[in-house]
């Protein structure tokens, strides 16, 4: 179990004129990932999804708040007993063409954590071979073709698949995929959601779906929680169908909104929610965060910060002055 209570952080902007500015990524956000299940982060860009994601991993320090692993708080450990707890969460990158050295071959990449596995548990070389060789069958690659090969000669769908092996060299109980088939062919993307979803079930490893698409985040974790992330703060939080089927938010509203409808096929949510502006940091933060662009703004709104809740007797939690539920999901066409 990996929960985090209260996190934040805050970046200072460099090198323009607005230098020094104190952005906020996180603000005070609370999460619970259970081992062996599944939970997402959705949000645009710059909500502070990434950088969560990169915070539970341990390759990013927090502020405030505390992340504890298994019952044990980080915050009561020095840097390096925290290494341990760390290793065993992985983070899968975005870009399946930077994260893999160029100038290193699949089987050196495997073959550097593997050794180093090997030295400290006394096993020996063929191991560390045998093991390269199981995890890329594991990923549905052929060792015979892939070893020997350079990232350049892979597709990207294959190098995602490398990363994902490379990832569980250290037998790691949770997967952080951070938008992990936004740069992958489409025709592809399937195929590495079904793999990390597979390996969730074979290995019972958590996963972490950092996303911006619905459709991706239901289909990885469709049993698992949602947490819509907006400039840093959980605005919606529950199951993934129960949010899917009745968001409450303005802001996961427009984000269902958003997704494109088969015509013919579907007819698109009766009562669709558009924000009224593009999101803007620079906006004071004294009431609500989606206030300047929620069409349902009132001057309550401008001046009290709503707070994660159950307020208004919903399912899910909602960060909202004035939650309703509204008809924004695309349905088959014909349906009542």
């Amino acid at each position: 179990m990996i929960t985090g209570q209260g996190v934040t952080k805050t970046f200072r902007q460099k090198g323009n004129m607005l230098a020094g500015r104190a952005v906020p990524a996180l603000r005070g956000v609370d999460f619970a990932i259970p081992k062996g299940g599944a939970a997402s982060f959705i949000g645009e860009s710059g909500s502070g999804k990434t950088t969560l994601g990169r915070i539970i991993a341990g390759l990013e320090s927090h502020d405030s708040g505390e992340i504890t692993i298994d019952g044990t708080a980080m915050s009561s450990l020095r840097p390096k007993q925290r290494q341990p707890y760390f290793r065993r969460i992985q983070l899968i990158h975005q870009d399946p063409y930077s994260a893999l050295n160029p100038t290193r071959t699949v089987h050196q990449t495997l073959d550097a954590p593997l050794s180093l596995r090997a030295g400290q548990t006394g096993r020996s070389r063929a191991w560390a071979d045998g093991r390269a060789r199981e995890l890329l069958e594991l990923v549905g690659l052929d060792p015979g073709y892939v070893l020997p090969r350079y990232p350049h000669q892979l597709s990207g769908g294959m190098r995602q698949r490398v990363v994902i092996a490379r990832a569980l060299t250290v037998d790691p109980e949770m997967l952080v995929a951070d938008e992990a088939v936004s740069m992958i062919d489409v025709s592809l993307r399937l195929g590495i959601l079904a793999l990390l979803k597979d390996l969730r079930e074979r290995l019972g490893v958590s996963v972490l779906f950092i996303t911006h698409d619905v459709a991706t985040a239901r289909y990885i974790g469709d049993d698992g929680e949602l947490y819509v992330i907006y400039r840093g703060q959980v605005v919606e939080r529950g199951h993934v169908e129960t949010i899917i089927s009745g968001p409450v938010h303005p802001y996961t509203q427009s984000l269902l909104s958003a997704i494109p409808v088969l015509h013919g096929l579907e007819r698109p949510g009766e009562e669709a929610v558009t924000p009224t502006g593009a999101l803007d940091e620079s906006r004071a933060d004294a009431g609500c965060l989606f206030a300047g662009r929620c069409p349902f703004r009132t001057a309550r709104c401008d001046t009290e910060r709503p707070v994660l809740g159950h307020d208004g007797g919903t399912p899910q939690e909602h960060a909202c002055l004035h939650p309703a539920a509204r008809d924004v999901v695309a349905v088959p066409a014909g349906r009542s």
